[in-house]
């Protein structure tokens, strides 16, 4: 497919990633860094992918440059607030918007979608995050730090249909994960945007989540990966859905959450310009595609698991 697809924040961490998957897939991937004229920029690209935090900033000007060239628009954001003010401010556009094509945001809801499969409303999601070590870029804790700003420093979840902030101590537990990533500790109530993607498609009033506590811990230490390539963080996330008294459960497992984020976001822009799930206005990975095909198609190359 010898497509145009401009990449903001394209030299950045998540963004070399993207490009080089582009390429691999057979695209021709145009770099837009901070300061490039979009308009300019997207007049002869067939789609735009943004990398570029925080997308507080960065997401809602793309989106508009995006619809004034006519050219779907999908981004990596982990922020959940951004993705809840894309959806809000831009339902109606005229292309299709994918936010939160990724790690966080995309896998998650992809594989709660599997999960759910035909049940019309379910009673709670569960997602449970396993990592076996996280040193955020900078890009993620300049985003972390946005979101805690507008969040007064709270902490955020999905209960009662809709987020609400919680404050104290958030509760702690264990979790076994499947395959051999084992039994780990965890911290409850880790909120992603995950608990935005879902509720978007899917009639879940509770989504509750929790991440490996080592996690936790980097996450709020001082490390940030070192740059660039394929870092040795191993990852499994699984899903859990609930409808009475009946659950199922999905799960993948893969290397580095920051390269997975590429064949995630290139998968979709691929189908988009394929013609499948190119609706327009909002839509995430698990609304547009159908997510056991979605998923087959990274595995086993970038994903294993059971969905």
């Amino acid at each position: 497919m010898n497509k145009r697809v401009a990449v903001l924040g394209a030299s950045g961490h998540t963004g070399t990633f993207v490009v080089a998957e582009l390429r691999r897939r057979g695209f021709t991937p145009i770099p837009c860094g901070r300061g490039t004229d979009l308009d300019a920029a997207f007049q002869d690209a067939d789609a735009v992918i943004n990398c570029a935090g925080p997308f507080a900033s960065t997401a809602a000007p793309a989106i508009t440059a995006a619809i004034r060239a006519g050219i779907p628009y999908l981004d990596v954001t982990a922020e959940l607030e951004v993705v809840r003010d894309t959806f809000a401010g831009f339902a109606d556009a005229p292309i299709p918007i994918v936010p939160a094509a990724a790690f966080y945001g995309g896998l998650g809801d992809l594989l709660a979608t599997a999960a759910a499969s035909s049940w019309p409303s379910l009673d709670q999601i569960f997602i449970a995050y396993g990592l076996s070590s996280w040193h955020p870029t900078s890009g993620t804790r300049k985003t972390g730090q946005v979101s805690a700003q507008r969040r007064d420093g709270r902490r955020v979840m999905h209960t009662g249909g809709t987020l609400r902030f919680r404050d104290g101590d958030a509760p702690r537990g264990s979790w076994t994960f499947p395959a051999s990533f084992g039994t780990h500790d965890v911290i409850g109530e880790f909120t992603m945007a995950d608990s935005v993607t879902i509720p978007t498609h899917l009639d879940v009033p509770e989504i509750d989540s929790c991440m490996t506590a080592n996690a936790v811990a980097d996450l709020h230490g001082s490390s940030i990966t070192p740059s660039p390539g394929l870092s040795s963080q191993r990852f499994v996330v699984e899903v859990v859905a609930r409808s009475g008294t009946s659950e199922r459960r999905a799960w993948a497992g893969g290397q580095d959450i920051y390269a997975i984020t590429a064949p995630l976001v290139v998968e979709a822009t691929h189908r988009l310009l394929s013609g499948e799930g190119d609706k327009t206005g909002v839509a995430t990975l698990g609304a547009r595609f159908h997510p056991a095909d979605f998923l087959d198609a990274l595995s086993p190359t970038h994903l294993t698991g059971s969905w």
